[in-house]
């Protein structure tokens, strides 16, 4: 379930700058479930508090789920309605150890939340079979927290891209590890990342090849850099998602990836105060 494709209004901080996050997001079906004709497993879903936090999810649901894509939705759409519930505060006064706390308590609840599920259904949650990245960004930084595959990536106000997380794999390249795991919290990745973003991207295991470099899982910066510039443009909302939609829709990616895509971009306007935009 996504959320609106771009935010409205501001948000003045104590310094006079008024912050703003533009949101671009969207899931695309890949060529092998198309020529399946199974939909998109894939989901994603983003709000944002006051405009200058956005909190935003993605999941990617198994294929061999018989419900991946019920699980990837409740699953982003639980993780972050319980972050936005806690409503975070302006600046990050609290401990790093609180907010990964928060963000545990959010993939619990996306977890709770296909339990019932399958409860209602009288399936098991394995059928919900899910990865789940879970990402709550502000002026002064960016927490993550992620089980199984696919990343998130921030560009900071220096201009360097950073990996807040990496692929998770099993034993073997084409296994991960998913949210309905039986061991799924003790895998999760969490990172508290204090600076300021320009940007942030997250994406699921179907743009691996295209993002990053592996093994090591370094963004690569020809891959975001244009994305970024184009969220900076501003296009109008419905535009802007048609256009991502195209070019993942595109030959270039489907030869080198027949799996569903999501790809969530963000960008943060900085205006007022001592500063000008913060985008580039």
């Amino acid at each position: 379930m996504p959320g609106p494709t771009t935010s409205v209004g501001v948000y003045s901080g104590v310094s006079g700058e008024v912050h703003r996050w533009r949101v671009v997001a969207t899931s695309v079906r890949g060529a092998s479930h198309q020529k399946r004709q199974q939909p998109c497993q894939d989901a994603h879903y983003w709000r944002t508090i006051r405009d200058d936090v956005l909190v935003a999810a993605v999941a990617d649901g198994a294929g061999s789920a018989a419900l991946g894509k019920v699980g990837a939705t409740l699953a982003a759409c639980a993780a972050a309605t319980t972050v936005c519930a806690r409503r975070p505060p302006p600046v990050w006064p609290e401990p790093d150890e609180d907010w990964r706390q928060w963000l545990v308590d959010a993939l619990r609840a996306a977890q709770a939340t296909i339990a019932a599920e399958a409860r209602a259904r009288q399936v098991t949650v394995r059928e919900f079979a899910t990865t789940l990245s879970l990402v709550v960004a502000m002026p002064e930084g960016v927490a993550v927290a992620q089980i199984g595959d696919g990343a998130v990536v921030v560009d900071d106000a220096a201009g360097q891209l950073v990996a807040l997380t990496v692929p998770q794999n099993g034993e073997y390249a084409n296994e991960t590890t998913f949210l309905t795991s039986p061991n799924a919290l003790d895998t999760a990745q969490v990172c508290v990342w204090r600076g300021r973003p320009r940007h942030v991207a997250a994406f699921s295991d179907g743009l691996q090849r295209l993002a990053l470099k592996m093994p090591d899982g370094h963004p690569h910066a020809p891959f975001f850099l244009p994305f970024f510039r184009f969220v900076d443009a501003g296009p109008e909302s419905k535009d802007a998602q048609v256009q991502v939609e195209a070019f993942l829709c595109s030959q270039r990616v489907r030869a080198r990836t027949e799996d569903d895509v999501t790809l969530l971009l963000g960008s943060l306007l900085r205006t007022g105060g001592n500063a000008g935009p913060i985008s580039r």
